[in-house]
């Protein structure tokens, strides 16, 4: 196969660079992708192998002494229009440490926080994970609203997009639909497993919830409860407190329990690094519930390396199948292999979608784009998945 994605590195910090690679290659391998679907290139192989025409990301690194390398590169790559990421290392010195051409650029620190941010906004340009970061918390008020409240200001903090009860619905929204529509719509749920957190019927529904729609789960287990026999912890990721985890030791206080912000930093990353295999892995359960309702009405469908799927139709036609996780986008139709399928004429796109737990005025809207608006993309739900592969 040849490859379709250009990871680029260009600067200083070899090991940065490394680092960043080896990561880089790890989440692609999550997201169930062909390894050679993509090619490293560097200073060293560009003439050879950079292409012009073909989806490009840029990481460069800059360098603490102001020695920028890499400068005719960097200008002939923001001629192109590739997408260049910045990365320095000290604080307050990107205007030192990155060249004057690329100063309108946003950058990023490098730390060891932010590794899995740098990885994620590479796969997020390539269209491979949604550029949408979506962190449910789940917990028990009269146990743990202090430490709640706290993560939910430094998960934003980190840019992502956090659905907290007390912080979260509008005002006039239906309260319970709102929360089943945000979960079913978010990457990872965050989970303090507080003492009593299981003998709470909504904190029971809300991982009963998360179980159906194959959310995964960041646990914190309070100290001194035991999750031994918890038989949550095969869809979660559990990870066991300590009184020292929280500061003064202060863990069983609903209004003044704080946790360190070293646990902190540990759960930021653990929830960007578990987003996108928990995205592939809903994704895969998708694709396979749809083929074998096709399989079992004599459809023919084949699952692209893309992670699309395809439907091959008389005269040359096509029919794409885009699995979408939450509510379908339009952002979901933006991959080079999808928009060059378009590009033919001759290709019709659904957008399957599970539409469990979705609020009701989302599926009719989306039902009324479908019968009103003259365009080739359209979505599928899942509880139609039969009825319409039967008729059509």
């Amino acid at each position: 196969m040849k490859y379709k994605y250009q990871l680029v590195t260009l600067g200083s910090n070899a090991e940065a660079a490394k680092e960043i690679l080896n990561l880089f290659d790890e989440r692609f391998k999550e997201l169930n992708l062909p390894i050679d679907a993509y090619k490293c290139i560097d200073r060293n192989n560009f003439q050879d192998e950079y292409m012009g025409n073909q989806p490009c990301f840029v990481f460069y690194f800059g360098n603490i002494d102001g020695n920028h390398e890499d400068l005719e590169l960097t200008d002939l790559l923001i001629k192109d229009g590739s997408m260049i990421l910045p990365i320095y290392f000290n604080d307050e010195s990107f205007s030192r440490e990155i060249p004057g051409i690329l100063a309108n650029q946003n950058g990023i620190q490098y730390n060891e926080i932010e590794r899995e941010k740098i990885v994620s906004t590479a796969l997020e340009s390539f269209g491979l994970l949604r550029s949408e970061r979506k962190v449910f918390i789940s917990y028990r008020r009269s146990e743990s609203t202090s430490v709640a409240i706290q993560l939910f200001e430094s998960l934003e903090a980190h840019n992502f997009d956090v659905f907290l009860d007390t912080h979260s619905v509008p005002k006039g929204a239906p309260f319970q639909d709102e929360l089943w529509h945000r979960m079913t719509d978010c990457d990872v749920i965050v989970l303090l497993n507080t003492p009593d957190f299981s003998t709470s019927y909504w904190c029971k529904e809300e991982f009963a919830e998360a179980g159906a729609k194959q959310i995964g789960i960041v646990q914190l287990v309070w100290p001194h409860h035991d999750l031994k026999d918890d038989s949550t912890t095969h869809i979660s990721y559990p990870k066991q407190l300590t009184e020292s985890d929280f500061e003064d030791d202060i863990y069983n206080d609903k209004d003044k329990s704080k946790l360190k912000q070293s646990v902190i930093n540990e759960l930021i990353k653990d929830v960007e690094s578990i987003r996108a295999r928990n995205l592939a892995a809903r994704q895969d359960s998708l694709i396979t519930d749809f083929r074998n309702i096709a399989s079992s009405l004599g459809k023919t469908i084949v699952v692209q390396p893309e992670r699309f799927l395809t439907e091959e139709l008389p005269l040359g036609k096509r029919r794409i199948f885009i699995p979408t996780i939450g509510i379908p986008q339009s952002t979901s139709c933006q991959t080079a292999e999808i928009k060059n399928e378009m590009s033919s004429g001759k290709v019709s796109i659904r957008l399957i979608y599970d539409d469990l737990r979705i609020r009701e005025k989302w599926i009719e809207h989306l039902d009324w784009l479908n019968k009103n608006l003259n365009i080739d993309v359209k979505t599928l739900k899942k509880q139609e998945f039969k009825s319409w592969l039967q008729n059509n």
